[in-house]
């Protein structure tokens, strides 16, 4: 009996989140897949002691957790999406969120196998590391008073 009601708890939770999430599609899928993929490629680098995200190379439970919280961030970002979707009556903000994470975690996925040794065409490894230049680069100028006088018009 316990077990039943726990089930159908569970469901009923399940069903929710989904709804939240704007239902089970592709791009879902896709998007769970590659954080899946994720978390395994970093798992297998800190196996192979590899990883550049600890000082030997290895695993650290703290980064991992620290990699789950993002994961989870990028989930209530759809969720916020799908929200936003549902007060503009579109589908755009959800399937935006979606693949730009989608794309990322595919980067992440990718820039993990090569610091494994799998062998990449060079051109992919350069345009990997351009993408994670303009990633890591500042949303806002550092100077935001010279930014602000260049764009008057006097």
């Amino acid at each position: 009996m316990f077990f039943q009601t726990l089930s159908k708890v569970l469901m009923v939770a399940l069903a929710f989140v989904l709804q939240l999430l704007g239902g089970w599609d592709a791009p879902l899928t896709l998007l769970f897949l590659l954080m899946g993929l994720d978390i395994l490629s970093g798992l297998t680098l800190s196996l192979l002691r590899k990883s550049d995200k600890t000082a030997q190379g290895g695993f650290r439970s703290g980064q991992f957790f620290s990699g789950l919280t993002r994961k989870l961030l990028m989930v209530l970002l759809v969720i916020l999406g799908n929200a936003l979707d549902g007060l503009l009556r579109s589908t755009v903000c959800r399937l935006s969120v979606i693949g730009f994470y989608a794309a990322n975690e595919a980067l992440s996925v990718i820039e993990n196998a090569a610091v494994a040794g799998v062998p990449f065409p060079k051109a992919l490894l350069q345009a990997l590391e351009a993408y994670q230049g303009r990633m890591d680069a500042p949303l806002l100028p550092p100077d935001k008073e010279g930014a602000d006088q260049t764009h008057r018009n006097d």
